[in-house]
């Protein structure tokens, strides 16, 4: 780790119920750190509630849906004199159909994933970057499918238009902080076998949640943005 902590490190992961984010916040707990994941209001009991209960001084569970200023705002004023190293926005989804092209899907559609993966989580960065002292880390979950000098390919165009719309404002929101000593990272975590990412894919959460929480570690202290995969290497825009 390039920036050496001097306190018992606390990370915020938003969106940490299940798949990736509750992979991380175990690996995050394994490392030593104190971790505040959150999940929907009004679901099941989460993966992330089952590790509170066997580390309750170690996890807490906070309740935020994303796409809810209001509960943004909410979160913030509970957390009001809180600091964390990390702050990472995990949450995020997928269209109905994405094998469509971009010509057919509908506007509701489109106007959903949109916000979910482009618009709320922004609004969560906003929202939240006041919790993160110098010189912590604002990370967000993105994708290698958001690269638009990658995209050789198509497919699954909608969900690489929310990604690549959320890389350019996480861009502008660099711009805007360009002075700060706080890090900031877009994360592509490879294609990995969850809900979301289906099951033809490449990577288990096992073999993918590490990597990307290395890659946030290593991240510490180096401010500036990079858009990084989950081994560390520097993915195009």
């Amino acid at each position: 780790m390039s920036h050496a902590l001097t306190h018992s490190p606390a990370v915020l992961i938003v969106g940490a119920s299940r798949g990736l984010g509750h992979a991380m916040a175990a690996e995050f707990l394994n490392k030593g750190w104190h971790v505040m994941g959150t999940v929907r209001a009004g679901g099941n009991r989460s993966l992330l509630h089952e590790l509170a209960d066997t580390h309750p001084d170690k996890i807490e569970v906070e309740t935020l849906d994303i796409n809810c200023p209001e509960q943004i705002r909410a979160l913030r004023e509970r957390l009001s004199g809180r600091t964390f190293d990390i702050v990472f926005v995990n949450a995020g989804t997928t269209n109905p159909d994405p094998t469509q092209t971009i010509g057919q899907v509908s506007t509701e559609d489109f106007v959903n994933l949109m916000i979910t993966n482009a618009l709320s989580p922004m609004r969560v960065v906003e929202g939240l970057s006041g919790l993160v002292p110098p010189p912590g880390l604002i990370g967000v979950m993105s994708s290698g499918q958001g690269s638009i000098a990658d995209n050789e390919s198509g497919q699954r165009e909608l969900y690489r238009g929310s990604k690549a719309a959320l890389n350019q404002f996480m861009r502008s929101f660099a711009a805007r902080q360009a002075q700060t000593p706080r890090a900031l990272l877009l994360v592509a975590p490879g294609w990995v076998r969850t809900d979301l990412g289906g099951p033809e894919g490449r990577l288990s959460i096992e073999e993918s949640a590490p990597g990307v929480v290395n890659v946030l570690l290593s991240k510490l202290g180096r401010p500036g943005l990079e858009y990084l995969d989950y081994r560390g290497r520097t993915v195009r825009w």
